[in-house]
């Protein structure tokens, strides 16, 4: 099957800097844009040269699955390892990981999901099904037949589905600071600890408000979560920049919200019902499940029990003073579990 795939040129070094999105031309507000960067409304040189293409020894490009076109960054040669971020993050989540897992022998790919980075923004498809679907058609557009696969809070979340509707295509599984779909469904309706730490989830239901707050004064908004997602290990201020800029990009506020607001809103409709019984499926992939200790907005509580959903060896890790970032915050742990994981279940 021909892929439909596009190159990038060579960046430059990681110690040049943030490199300029190459003939960048002024991104249009609404869905359906995908601009590679550029601060929403920002007018000083900094904001205009900053881009979701950064620099360093990986190659960027595009490529085309599930009917949207998805930025990818991609170091190594080997086993594909595929890197799902979070909320409010992007590719550059994972950029520890790509040259670890690039060195010990793996081809390392970091997606941007649909609606963030440089990938589309389409007007529709942020429900769990479709953007797990996502997932697995980059995976199959890389390739590949299979992968390992690592998803971050809602990417985690996304990984549990992909590994529930492509098992074929998944060949082991690291989810990271998310809960199963059915145990954080069931904390949201019965647990009054977890719905307050969503507060944010709740926050974002409202109609085009949510979105105005998160970009306004800078996205200084995005600046104070990560302050108080983040254990003692806080992310550096390059970091932060880096996602109060991306979340800036247009589009990517509304776009990067509507799988929460899918969360809350489905509870009681038919197709988050089906979502639900859908997920009792056993999961046969070998899953490791890490969680931070100190993550205020998915409780350990929450996420312990993954297990049961998984008919394949299952590895549960709690890794104490860490918060809902633990690939960032504690980045050797996390790599280290990591590769031993994939290291086990290469074939």
């Amino acid at each position: 099957m021909p892929l439909d795939q596009k190159p990038e040129p060579a960046q430059p070094s990681a110690d040049s800097g943030p490199a300029p999105a190459p003939g960048r031309e002024p991104a249009e507000e609404g869905p359906g844009t995908a601009p590679d960067g550029g601060a929403d409304g920002g007018s000083d040189g900094e904001a205009e040269a900053w881009s979701v293409r950064q620099a360093g020894p990986w190659t960027h490009r595009d490529l085309a699955a599930n009917g949207a076109r998805f930025h990818i960054a991609e170091l190594g040669t080997g086993p594909l390892v595929l890197l799902v971020h979070g909320w409010p993050e992007y590719w550059w989540a994972w950029r520890h990981q790509l040259t670890a897992l690039a060195e010990a022998g793996y081809r390392a790919v970091a997606l941007d999901l649909r609606g963030i980075g440089g990938s589309d923004r389409t007007p529709r498809g942020y429900d769990p099904g479709n953007l797990a679907l996502d997932i697995t058609g980059v995976i199959r557009s890389l390739g590949e037949r299979r992968a390992h696969l690592v998803g971050h809070a809602s990417g985690g979340t996304l990984a549990w589905v992909a590994a529930v509707m492509r098992p074929s295509v998944i060949q082991s599984l690291t989810v990271v600071s998310a809960a199963h779909p059915r145990d954080l469904r069931r904390a949201l309706l019965t647990d009054r600890r977890q719905a307050a730490a969503f507060e944010h989830v709740l926050g974002f239901q409202p109609p085009w408000i949510p979105e105005r707050r998160l970009v306004s004064d800078d996205a200084a908004q995005i600046g104070r979560y990560l302050e108080a997602w983040t254990g003692p290990n806080q992310l550096d201020e390059a970091t932060v920049h880096a996602y109060r800029q991306a979340i800036q990009i247009p589009s990517t506020a509304h776009c990067s919200i509507e799988p929460y607001r899918w969360l809350l809103r489905s509870m009681a409709r038919p197709d988050g019902i089906q979502f639900a019984r859908r997920m009792k499926k056993p999961i046969t992939a070998p899953t490791l499940h890490v969680q931070g200790a100190a993550d205020p907005v998915l409780l350990s509580h929450t996420a312990l029990g993954g297990g049961e959903y998984v008919a394949a060896p299952y590895r549960w890790r709690l890794l104490p003073g860490v918060g809902h970032f633990p690939h960032e915050e504690a980045p050797e742990e996390f790599t280290a579990e990591l590769l031993d994981w994939v290291g086990r279940h290469k074939e």
